[in-house]
């Protein structure tokens, strides 16, 4: 079960969302339950879910006429790409050409970026492979299998476990079972919980790390409209980027790809999208829901809105602080605007009386049959008190924390990566463990470049934040400091560290503990002192919380199977899922808002606001404006169930051909988190007939449209 802690873990990967059960009312019988049953099936049936491709929606696809056989699962799941630093994409050609978003490029976009050349604002394009840019620090993930290990990791719990001896013993399996598969495949393995532990399946990826940039719009049009239109519609933004996959040298030939149809769907047409949506609460207890919209969310909005203020602060130095910013700027906007969406989505009465109906009617359920009673009867009431206890420790959990800069939470993965290494692989902090290995090492030692005076602003303030929020005899507060005030403790530690350094990272790493016990770098100093402190806070949590949550989790997962099945989806856990619906407008402001806009609005947009900005255009918009189809689609929504994480995933049709570019949710798709309303949930999309007009008629790269539409 996702706990408290985990849902702060990753906040950082904004735009993700989650599922409801259906409404249930207790009645006696045989035929009252299968009544119930139904129930369920048919709330899941109006185009909601995030379908695992185990177990994908047949049923509900039926009255669309369709049925998707194994070989188009099987083509669909090989074309699918998750980008592992957050987001979806696919590939589009024969020769390891890969779509995504250019937000979701944005982090690789500058890292090849320098103060001369920015290609987030300006844009890039490789006239030929020799001008690919390497990325870094990128690695692209496609699922290969997929296995159902439930048995397995339930075969480690023995009757009389504590909570915190059976989440030790899981922990232990799950490590050995993951361990086991990489050492047999050689491919990235990853056991993953399902409906809160109700299953557990082992997911097996190709993994590639050579990734090269070949296209990104400039930022402008990839984000017209700027953060005021940022989760609305309808919209009118290029958000698209190209990469090209390569191993040995070469870029990789694949048989599975999405062949490119530039006339895109039409309106009602049934369409899908293939994506890592990160997570949702829609399986959620009321507890933890009522506890996110009283305390985790308004803490999480308060620390972001004292981050961007941050941000905001440092980029107007100057110009070349502002492109530092920009990924962190623009990545704190998208993710305030989406928890702001949530929060006043929980503070929705009717939302919590419709949760609390589902929950108490699923209870009532329980508690009807005696075996299931005994069995799941308590599991809600745990959950309750272990988010009780977790209160107590919310503050140390949260500011016990040098994640807002990259090089201090670099030094304190060092100080943890050489002790955990040297212990049994079951017994490691999660992170750690070898199947994790090669993909830390992988980011840890990046030569992508650091911002020395950025870092010293972010970590300044999070030790000031840490200061306010826990005072100065807190453990945290007082090993971080060490007797100076926050920004002393910054200045000190960034300006003398060598942590932006890769050579230094990776000799700190080799050398081991002695290594690290002796260095006298002084982000290294603060790490040693400090991980004590977030052990105990990790530990207290893991004891506490995360075990009762997990062992109470599994029984309500079994307790739906019992009660309904498989015929519903579980929450998102950023690996692959399915979702379908059909293009499709929707009521807004007492109007309609269409199911697509073209490129005749997008001038007209522009031409409203008097081009100054976020409503200005790039110049080649307007040089070559005569020069376009502006009956052309640009973007289009669509009622696929999609969440975050979801950003870059292709929407293709019955036959599997790429039609769009899923890129945000409108405005009310951000209590999708926790339900889903087809009235007015939408998908927002960029359209093929855009992406390919504008390669042609306005970046000159025609080459490039030709290889996606397989004209070479």
């Amino acid at each position: 079960m996702k706990t408290s802690l985990s849902w702060f873990r990753h906040q950082n990967a904004a735009r993700d969302r989650r599922t409801p059960p259906a409404g249930l009312v207790l009645l006696a019988s045989l035929m009252a339950l299968w009544g119930l049953v139904c129930m369920a099936t048919s709330a899941a049936r109006a185009d909601e879910g995030m379908w695992t491709f185990d177990n994908p929606p047949a049923k509900q696809l039926q009255r669309y006429g369709f049925t998707p056989t194994p070989e188009w699962l099987d083509h669909v799941r090989l074309s699918s790409v998750r980008f592992n630093d957050g987001g979806s994409g696919s590939f589009v050609s024969p020769h390891g050409l890969v779509l995504t978003n250019h937000h979701v490029a944005f982090g690789q976009l500058q890292k090849v970026s320098t103060p001369q050349k920015d290609y987030v604002k300006d844009g890039f394009y490789a006239r030929t492979p020799a001008q690919e840019l390497k990325c870094p620090d990128l690695e692209l993930n496609v699922l290969i299998s997929i296995e159902n290990v439930t048995a397995r990791v339930e075969s480690v719990l023995k009757p009389g476990m504590s909570d915190k001896d059976a989440l030790e013993a899981r922990k232990a399996e799950i490590a050995k079972i993951e361990k086991e598969s990489l050492e047999a495949t050689g491919l990235r393995s990853d056991v993953i919980p399902l409906y809160h532990g109700g299953e557990y399946w082992l997911y097996r990826y190709k993994k590639y790390t050579d990734v090269r940039l070949v296209f990104a719009p400039e930022r402008q049009i990839a984000f017209f409209g700027g953060d005021p239109d940022n989760f609305t519609y309808p919209r009118y933004d290029l958000d698209m980027a190209l990469f090209r996959v390569y191993e040995n040298d070469k870029p990789v030939h694949t048989e599975n790809y999405l062949k490119w149809n530039p006339q895109g769907a039409a309106d009602g047409e049934l369409v899908f999208v293939s994506g890592n949506p990160g997570s949702t609460s829609r399986l959620d207890t009321v507890a933890q829901i009522e506890d996110m919209r009283d305390d985790y969310l308004p803490t999480a909005l308060k620390i972001l809105n004292r981050r961007l203020g941050v941000l905001k602060q440092y980029s107007e130095l100057g110009p070349e602080e502002a492109r530092e910013a920009a990924r962190q700027m623009f990545g704190i906007e998208n993710t305030l605007k989406a928890f702001n969406g949530q929060y006043e989505g929980l503070l929705d009465k009717a939302l919590i009386a419709k949760k609390q109906k589902e929950e108490s009617d699923f209870r009532a359920l329980v508690d009807a049959s005696a075996e299931w009673k005994r069995e799941y009867g308590t599991a809600w009431d745990d959950v309750a008190q272990a988010e009780k206890k977790f209160l107590e420790r919310l503050k140390q959990a949260r500011f016990t924390s040098v994640r807002a800069s990259s090089m201090a939470q670099n030094a304190l993965t060092i100080v943890q990566y050489v002790t955990e290494v040297k212990k049994p692989d079951g017994k490691r902090l999660d992170g750690y463990h070898d199947s994790e290995l090669e993909s830390l090492r992988f980011r840890l030692f990046s030569p992508a470049p650091v911002y020395p005076r950025l870092e010293e602003a972010l970590l300044a303030d999070s030790l000031q934040e840490s200061l306010e929020e826990l005072g100065a005899d807190d453990p945290f507060v007082r090993a971080a400091l060490d007797g100076r005030t926050p920004k002393e403790a910054a200045q000190e530690v960034i300006s003398r560290t060598k942590m932006g350094n890769p050579d230094f990272r990776v000799s700190l790493v080799e050398g081991g503990e002695a290594a690290v016990a002796a260095s006298a770098d002084p982000l290294i100093v603060m790490a040693r002192r400090i991980d004590p402190v977030a052990r105990e806070i990790r530990k207290w949590v893991d004891d506490n919380v995360e075990s009762v949550e997990t062992t109470a989790g599994e029984k309500i997962g079994k307790a739906r199977f019992a009660a309904y099945g498989k015929s519903t989806y579980p929450d998102a856990t950023f690996t692959l899922r399915l979702s379908y619906g059909t293009v499709k407008g929707y009521p807004m402001n007492g109007t309609e808002a269409p199911p697509k806009t073209t490129l005749y609005g997008l001038y007209d947009r522009a031409d409203s606001f008097g081009l100054k900005p976020p409503f200005d255009l790039p110049q080649r918009y307007l040089d070559r404006r005569g020069a376009l189809e502006l009956s052309t689609p640009i973007n289009f929504v669509s009622t696929c169930d999609i969440i975050g994480g979801n950003s870059g995933s292709p929407v293709i049709n019955r036959n599997a051909e790429l039609v769009g570019l899923i890129f945000d949710g409108n405005i009310e798709s951000l209590v999708g988190d926790y339900v889903y309303n087809i009235e007015n949930n939408r998908a927002v999309a960029v359209h093929t007939g855009a992406m390919t007009e504008a390669l042609r008629k306005l970046y000159d790269a025609g080459a490039l449209a030709d290889e996606l539409e397989g004209r070479m």
